[in-house]
């Protein structure tokens, strides 16, 4: 009996063992890698559409089109970009590495010729643009408002709303800390003794720099 149960188990791993391995051998990754290009002016394309049709996994190529997804042997991998056909490449079965490199080639879309153009506008109606264009500041531009949101008032006005952080204390720290080792063992710096900073007061005093407005 106990042979019996022996024969039974070995049975039973030798077939795990060969299942394990068969599967083992089936499931072969490649990392596939490219870049998509149009066909007439060779210019990458950004951001298309890769798509795996036989495992439904996707990605989208990068602003210079170069894109990376894990596929299988005999995958069919799909590309679509605006304007563009839409094309496959299979991936092929006799790769002997892990690693495939490809330049894919998409053909523009002839029909797209045909359709209309559309302009897309932020107004509803024509009478919400006469309003908009009566109503805006053609001299209050984004570079006016740049230059008045970055002036030294405002500035000066929100470095005054805002506490200081962790950094900004530990930077003060480090700065006192440095002072005391620079006049360690001597006097502390006085600026009254200091002649550049008496030129520096005169200058200014005489410029009208201290004046009160």
């Amino acid at each position: 009996m106990a042979k019996y149960v022996f024969l039974v188990m070995s049975c039973m791993l030798l077939g795990f063992s060969g299942l394990s391995q068969g599967s083992g051998d089936s499931l072969r990754l490649i990392q596939l890698s490219g870049v998509v290009v149009s066909s007439d002016s060779l210019e990458q394309m950004p951001y298309a559409t890769i798509f795996d049709k036989t495992v439904a996994r996707g990605t989208i190529a990068d602003y210079f089109g170069f894109f990376s997804v894990v596929v299988e042997p005999g995958d069919t991998i799909l590309f679509r970009y605006y304007g563009h056909r839409e094309s496959s490449f299979i991936v092929p079965d006799s790769l002997s590495d892990d690693r495939y490199s490809i330049i894919h080639m998409m053909f523009k879309d002839s029909t797209m010729k045909f359709l209309p153009e559309v302009t897309v506008y932020p107004w509803p109606s024509r009478a919400d643009f006469a309003r908009a264009f009566v109503e805006m500041e053609p001299y209050d531009d984004a570079f006016r408002q740049a230059q008045r949101k970055l002036s030294g008032e405002s500035l000066a006005f929100i470095a005054s709303k805002v506490g200081s952080d962790g950094s900004i204390s530990y930077g003060y720290a480090q700065n006192q800390q440095n002072t005391k080792l620079y006049t360690m063992g001597q006097s502390p710096v006085n600026n009254l003794m200091n002649p550049f900073a008496w030129a520096s007061f005169l200058q200014a005093w005489r410029s009208g720099q201290l004046s009160r407005e």
